[in-house]
Parts: structure tokens; sequence; C-alpha cells
């Protein structure tokens, strides 16, 4: 998704109005339960959340000067700067050591990169197909990517075969590197 993405494709930028920052707020703890204790400090009562509007329909939220999420269409993904401060409140997958390469140029994750010794998928029920999910990579402790389940985790571990995880954003991509300024 930020693979081609610069100063460029910004359209407008403006300040998110109080009443707008609950909503997004509040809209950020039903998707990922687990920020419900941290949301004040993820975004702040007097902090400055703005919004930047880009091309193909998307949308970043900037809180004091950092991106910490952005928006296509309804559903809000946090970006990697976000995940790296709150670790543990996103779905997450893990891939083997093989496939990091691979994610860090930002190619979709294949079914078997999930799915063997070193990988991780979670327990029954799983994820289903179109979750956002949070890319770990075998013996790294910072997460690698953010993407989207192309199939549920238990069809990736029954099926084992073609693309598991689109990718929307990894490490070291333009959105990583984005400096609002």
């Amino acid at each position: 998704m930020f693979r081609k993405f610069a100063k460029e494709d910004v359209h407008s930028r403006s300040n998110v109005k109080s009443s707008v920052q609950r909503s997004l707020k509040s809209k950020l703890v039903s998707q990922y339960p687990k920020l419900e204790d941290v949301i004040d400090e993820l975004v702040p009562k007097k902090s400055q959340v703005e919004l930047i509007k880009c091309e193909d329909k998307i949308q970043l939220y900037s809180v004091d000067g950092e991106i910490l999420f952005f928006q296509k269409f309804e559903e809000l993904i946090p970006t990697l700067k976000l995940v790296h401060k709150f670790p543990e409140a996103y779905p997450t997958v893990q891939v083997d050591r093989g496939a990091i390469k691979f994610v860090l140029s930002g190619a979709n994750i294949m079914c078997p990169g999930l799915t063997s010794p070193g990988a991780s998928l979670p327990e029954a029920p799983g994820y289903d197909k179109g979750s956002v999910v949070v890319v770990k990579a075998e013996n790294k402790e910072s997460s690698l990517a953010i993407g989207k389940l192309m199939m549920s985790t238990e069809d990736i571990k029954s099926i084992n075969k073609g693309h598991g995880v689109e990718m929307i954003h990894h490490l070291g991509d333009p959105l990583w590197h984005f400096n609002i300024d």
C-alpha cells in the first residue's frame, strides 16, 4: 500500500476537533481492545491530532507530529511506530527466518512462510480472512510489518499454498520514513 508514497501524495492537512478525537479513540479501542488501558497515553487529551488526506482515499492520523495510525475506507490500521510502542495489543502472526528479507522488501507473505518451523500462527479459532495482523519474525523482538490476511489462519494451516498475508506497511517503506514537516 505504501510502496510508492511521497509528500506529493498528500492533498490536505487539518487539525481534528476534540469530538472527532474521542470518536477515533473509541474506534481504536473497539478494533483493538487491548489498547483500552493505554489509549489516553496514546492520544492525550491536550494533544494535537492532525488528519492528513492522501491519494487513494488514505488518511493518516498524526498525534503531536508522529503518524500513529491510518485509515483506508473504514478500518483504522496502526503504523509500525505505534505497534512498537504497544506490541501486545494486536493480532500477531510470525514468519520464519527465511521470509524476513522478502517481508522487508514489501512482498506478500506466502503460506509456507507462516506454517514452517520457526513460524507461528494462533491456535484455533485464529483470525478471520481480512483481519489486520502484525507480522513478527523468528528470533526478532520488533515487528516487521502489518498486513491483511488473505485467508483465515485455519485455511493457511490446512491449504498451505499461495499468499497468506497481503502486505500493507513494513519497516523501511515510505510511510516508515515519512516526515510530516
